[in-house]
């Protein structure tokens, strides 16, 4: 099994349809570390996955820039979506119900360095990058303390990705 997967996302719907995909392997206890700079794509990911995972594609997902934290509710579980954005310190993140969240949901969080020691071991980290063009990303998942192998979820999500 790779280490790592990198995904050339030509436009938007690329975007889409892998958080769509990352989606379905996603349950409860699972941690999902959205990596990249301003503009790169970590909301956009973000709200496709959301919108998959609840079955919804019509759920208003906002930017949690300013709330810090969304939730919502799953097939796989109650999932919650942090911007960390405008965190300066750990610390903050105890106030957020950070704790229950990691513990008992799915955890989208953007801007994942500002966790600092709180961000699980366990994750999958998702690095949005620019891509060639101004509508092109390139994502590259990583498995992190053993995310998924008790399920097998990094080889089934590349194996659909194989399939694509």
């Amino acid at each position: 099994m790779v280490d790592s997967q990198t995904i050339e996302l030509p436009d938007v719907d690329a975007t889409a349809r892998l958080a769509r995909m990352l989606a379905s392997h996603l349950r409860a206890g699972d941690t999902v570390a959205l990596w990249g700079n301003l503009g790169a794509g970590k909301t956009e990911f973000a709200r496709a996955l959301i919108r998959a995972a609840s079955g919804s594609g019509e759920i208003e997902v906002p930017s949690p820039t300013f709330t810090l934290l969304q939730s919502y509710e799953a097939g796989a579980g109650r999932i919650h979506h942090f911007d960390l954005y405008r965190v300066t310190h750990p610390d903050e993140l105890t106030e957020l119900g950070w704790d229950d969240a990691v513990a008992d949901g799915i955890v989208l969080v953007e801007w994942p360095e500002r966790a600092g020691a709180l961000l699980p071991a366990t994750r999958l980290d998702v690095v949005m990058e620019f891509g060639p063009v101004a509508t092109a990303r390139r994502a590259t998942l990583r498995p992190t303390g053993g995310w998924g192998d008790e399920r097998g979820a990094f080889a089934a999500l590349q194996a659909e990705l194989q399939g694509e």
